[in-house]
Formats: structure tokens, sequence, C-alpha cells
């Protein structure tokens, strides 16, 4: 079946169950009322949802450009919300009293309803092999490798690598080159010949091709190949609400960059949002923090442990934690790094060990759950840290983030962050220093939202805790 056959599949089945999930909701909330007419509300809300499944298909695309999962669950949210609350609008112009209770349900039930059916249906939709679309990568240096990663790593774009194209003077990556999948060299001359106009190609190259893009660009806009993508090669660069505009007739794009970190308003809202949900975890967690306490101090130790980390502005902070190993264990530190070679070297490129003998039955337990950090919480309240944020380090590592030590430096650390939700223990130390970077580059409240949904599920999985 052709690539546009199957788009057409996928974009009649993805907007039947956007519908659905619009429409069901509303004849669920009507269940609950009585006084009011139900023709007129439901022809609204039909109305409406036809408007909501319009503008996914025309404007936001989602039917057709594929999305990264969390980028499409904002939009799918912003829509949804302003939708309903033009609803409320109408009702109330209407003189519909007493039906915005049933509007806020409305509001639960149809987000939960999309995100459910779009999953359901994408997944009928790959049984059929409808929605994955094959994609072949042009390029094989880092930004193709980047890339490969980026698209494996979110399930939600549908895209499956299935080939490499490189020219004959391009450098293979090595992790490259291990793939199991296929990589073809391929001609400059006759490029278009050798290329299929139904495939998903995607040009990865590094920045010194950029000839070599200029002429794969006006081959494919020339001989009419419909789905290409480009990912030009620019790391360090912030994106997020990064606007990109273009000087007529001129070949310049234009990044206008957004500090939204820096911004009065982001910094009001983070701390906020750092209170509430501080306090709220607090509330909820109280009595088993009470207990680890008691558990704790069973050797005659403190129950809290202080370290000294660094904060915004340089600034040093006492950061809290449940003590998690032996009373001693510096004098224990210092015997293991003298005697164990293994144990010096780990220590030195990471500031951690694996199996370090100086952790306690409790605090082992602990750390696998990650309850030793809930003491953070009163750092966050105190406005020493973030409830997301970079990691955070000592004095001595500052030294590691070399220049993205600026970045660092801009904020402060946080209880979780984008490197605890990507591996935390089993990620490198430079990979660490990468992702602190993106997050303050890339800041967003909704980013912390996802980061910690995303700290739910690693801490329930315990994945990378030692």
């Amino acid at each position: 079946m052709k690539q546009k056959q199957k788009n057409i599949i996928n974009s009649f089945m993805l907007a039947f169950s956007d519908l659905s999930a619009f429409i069901l909701p509303m004849y669920i909330s009507l269940y609950f009322m009585h006084d009011y007419s139900e023709n007129n509300i439901i022809q609204i809300h039909w109305v409406l949802g036809l408007i909501i499944v319009i503008w996914y298909l025309f404007s936001l695309k989602h039917y057709s450009n594929r999305k990264s999962y969390w980028y499409e669950l904002r939009e799918i949210l912003k829509y949804i919300t302003l939708v309903i609350s033009l609803e409320a609008i109408i009702f109330i112009f209407l003189n519909i009293k007493n039906i915005i209770i049933h509007l806020i349900i409305l509001w639960l039930l149809i987000s939960v309803f999309t995100i459910t059916f779009r999953l359901i249906t994408k997944k009928i939709l790959n049984i059929f092999e409808l929605w994955n679309k094959e994609t072949i990568i042009i390029g094989v240096g880092k930004n193709a490798l980047d890339t490969y990663k980026a698209i494996n790593k979110d399930k939600n774009l549908g895209l499956k690598i299935e080939q490499f194209i490189y020219f004959k003077d391009e450098v293979i990556e090595d992790e490259i080159k291990e793939l199991n999948i296929n990589k073809e060299m391929l001609s400059k001359n006759n490029i278009i010949d050798q290329l299929n106009s139904e495939k998903n190609y995607i040009i990865a190259l590094d920045s010194q091709y950029f000839k070599l893009r200029e002429t794969l660009l006006r081959e494919f806009i020339v001989n009419n190949f419909k789905y290409v993508s480009i990912v030009p090669s620019l790391r360090g660069v912030p994106l997020y609400r990064t606007d990109i505009s273009f000087i007529f007739s001129h070949e310049i794009l234009m990044l206008h960059i957004q500090q939204n970190i820096s911004k009065i308003s982001s910094r009001i809202l983070k701390r906020l949002f750092d209170i509430f949900v501080s306090l709220s975890i607090l509330l909820v967690l109280s009595p088993i923090m009470l207990f680890v306490f008691f558990k704790v101090r069973v050797d005659g130790g403190p129950a809290f442990y202080g370290h000294e980390r660094i904060g915004k502005n340089g600034k040093t902070f006492k950061c809290l934690k449940f003590r998690s190993m032996a009373i001693n264990s510096k004098e224990l530190l210092e015997k293991i790094l003298a005697t164990d070679p293994e144990a010096r070297k780990e220590w030195e490129e990471t500031y951690k060990l694996k199996n370090d003998p100086r952790v306690t039955k409790i605090g082992n337990f602990l750390r696998k759950s990650s309850l030793d950090e809930l003491p953070q919480l009163f750092n966050i309240l105190k406005g020493e840290m973030s409830l997301v944020g970079p990691r955070p380090i000592t004095a001595a590592e500052l030294e590691r983030y070399e220049e993205d030590v600026a970045y660092y430096l801009m904020t402060k650390p946080g209880l979780t962050g984008l490197w605890q939700v990507s591996g935390r223990s089993d990620v490198d130390y430079a990979t660490r220093i990468y992702f602190d970077a993106w997050y303050i580059k890339n800041w967003s409240l909704w980013n912390d939202l996802v980061i910690v949904l995303k700290t739910v599920k690693v801490v329930v999985m315990r994945d990378g805790a030692y």
C-alpha cells in the first residue's frame, strides 16, 4: 500500500477516535443532568467536536506530521481546555446555569478519553502496519546517530528506521556500524534515480556536508518527493518556544531565543509550583517519613545528613537526606579508595560507588526506593532547591561542568531532574551535564510537570537507583 493511502486511513481513524473521545463524555455527563435542554447542549458540543478535529487535522497536523508524545499531549490538553472554555462561555450566554461542574468533569473525561483512544487507535493501526512509517536516514555521522536515538526513544512518532544512506567521503559513526540496520553507500551522481519517492527520508548530515545537503534538497524538491524532513546540526541552541523566521528572498533562518528560566513570571510560576507540590507530598508522605526517621536512628546516629552542595549563583547549602551510610562513612571511604583501585576509578568518574560498603541495610532500601531524598522537600520550602532542576553537585564537581557551569549556576538544583528520569546513576557524567544544560536552556512549567510524572515511574520501577 502506498504511503498516501496509509495517510488517508490513519487520518480517518484518528479523526474518528478524537471525535468519539470528545462526544462520548458529553453523553456520560448528561446522565447526571436533569433540568437542561439536552438537544441544544449536544448540538453545540457536536459542532465544537468537529471544530477541534478539523483543528487537529489542518492546523496542528496531528494526523499527518509525527510529533513527540509529550509535545503532542501538551497541544491536546491546551486545545481541549480552550474548546471547553468556549463551550462554557456559550452556555453562560444561553443562560444555561449550574453547568460549570459538568464542564469540569467533561474536560477531565475528554482529556483521558482522547489520550487513551489515540493510543489504542495507533496500536490497532500498527497491527495492520499502517501507522509505522518506514524511514531512511541520509547521513552516518553524529547528527544521524543522535537522530536515530531520538526517534527510537519516542514510539509515538511511528517512524521505523530501516536504512542509513551515506556517500563515499562520509565517516560512519562506530555506533552506527554496530547497528543491525542496512547501510547503503550511494553515488552522488543521479541520486534521485537511486531513491524511492514513496519512502520517508530524513536528511541528518553533519554541518560540514552543507553542499551535499543543498544538492539533496534541490533534487527532492524538483522531483516532488513528498516525505522529506531535515535535521539541522544545531547543538547547544535552546529549542522550547524558539520562534523561527526568515528574511524574504534570502536563505537565512533566524531563531529568536526565549530565555524562559530568566523571566520574572517564570521564576514566580516555578516557585509556586515548588511550594504547592512539595507541601502536597509532605502532607501525603509524612507518616512514612516519620517511620523512616525512627528507623534510621536505630544505630544511634542522626536521622538526617546534610552534605554541602552548590546552589544558584554558587551559593552553598546543606542538601538534606535521610542518612543511608554508616556513622564512620568518611573514614570508610578513605580506606576503600586507598586499597581498591577499581573503586577509586569509579569514584573519580562518577562520584558514586555502585556497590558501596558504607551503605547500611536500611540505607540500601532508602536509596533504591529514593526515600532518602525526601528531606530535600524542606530545602525546597526554604528556597535552596527546586522540585525540578539540575542535579545538586559539590564544589569539586564544578570544574567538570567546564563552560556549562554557567548554565548550572543559573537556577536552583532539583530534587528530581532530567538526568534522574533518563537513567539516573546508569548515565555517564558527561551525559548528566548535557541533560542539566538542556533542561535549563529549554525550561518550561510543562517540562517540569512531565519530569515529575516521569519521576513517579522511575521511582516505582527503581531504574538506575543505587
